[in-house]
């Protein structure tokens, strides 16, 4: 199989997202309201409707993004009759989107899913007062030059700046503590990187600063029944397929202070015979980035009616 479905992250999340699903599908609408049951809040309201500032609050986007990414997954298996197992290598998600690809997968049930990404989303938040860490995007960077400049911002002792993400197209995020970070951008300038910028974010998320967040999942995975999924998963942190529950439930956890891979895990599963990245949900971060990474992979992203109607005869 030359497929795999990939599943996006924070910063994906729109006002809007799900409404067209919702008003053609009763299974998308069924989803959701499974997905608000699970969480005991009007969370699709939030989705179609915004306001805008409470769909972005971390703890609120990330069951969001699943819940619309899983709404597609129920359409194409209701309406389509696709067999996820049987039409893709391998199912990937970036951050968040691991836990929505492992849904997909049947490892969680959606409302245990949708409780641990609300979780997840807490509990990063909680994990840095606001105002005490940063990320930023060098665009233009490859991974060893970042880590070079994240090494070269720590000034002493228990100061933190970190590869969080290697996004591939010669972007890496870098996060930690803002004043380390700050230095990056300013190193990064010095030694000839395009562009250094400060993202929006309110947490600095896969580094040694979100410790108490990765305590808090390790203690709510070790609650929740976990299937082996019906087809491998590509983890964040170690770029490489896993299919034992006991291994996933582990790289979840160390996921949360560790750097997203996705530049080899996508290169990991082109090497394996894929060709064509399927990104089921809101954006098109991942399925643009798949030509950026490697030129001879494609990308698409199927999200709106139109983009299922267009898969399915594709098929």
């Amino acid at each position: 199989m030359t497929r795999a479905f990939v599943f996006p992250g924070q910063g994906s999340q729109a006002v809007g997202m799900g409404k067209d699903l919702a008003a053609a599908f009763p299974v998308a609408r069924q989803l959701f309201q499974e997905v608000d049951d699970a969480l005991s809040q009007k969370l699709s309201a939030l989705m179609f409707e915004g306001p805008e500032d409470q769909l972005t609050l971390t703890e609120n986007a990330q069951p969001a993004l699943m819940a619309m990414s899983l709404a597609v997954v129920r359409v194409l298996e209701t309406e389509g009759k696709l067999n996820l197992a049987t039409s893709a290598a391998f199912v990937a998600g970036h951050s968040l989107g691991e836990y929505s690809a492992l849904a997909a997968a049947g490892t969680f049930s959606v409302a245990d899913t949708a409780r641990l990404l609300k979780i997840r989303g807490q509990a990063m938040q909680k994990a840095v007062p606001v105002g005490v860490g940063a990320m930023a995007a060098l665009l233009g960077a490859e991974l060893e030059q970042a880590k070079e400049i994240a090494a070269a911002a720590i000034n002493g002792p228990g100061d933190v700046c970190e590869a969080a993400n290697d996004n591939g197209g010669s972007q890496v995020v870098l996060s930690g503590h803002k004043s380390a970070v700050d230095r990056a951008i300013k190193i990064a300038a010095e030694r000839g990187i395009k562009r250094a910028i400060l993202l929006p974010v309110s947490a600095p998320f896969h580094c040694a600063l979100m410790q108490p967040a990765a305590d808090a999942m390790a203690e709510a995975l070790a609650k929740v029944e976990m299937k082996a999924p019906a087809l491998p998963l590509v983890a964040n942190v170690i770029a490489s397929k896993v299919t034992d529950p006991a291994e996933i439930r582990d790289l979840l956890v160390r996921q949360v202070t560790g750097t997203v891979r996705w530049r080899e895990s996508v290169l990991y599963m082109k090497e394996q015979g894929v060709t064509t990245l399927v990104e089921l949900g809101a954006g098109k971060v991942l399925g643009g980035l798949a030509k950026r990474i490697d030129k001879e992979l494609t990308g698409s992203s199927i999200g709106a009616p139109a983009d299922i109607e267009a898969f399915l005869k594709s098929l």
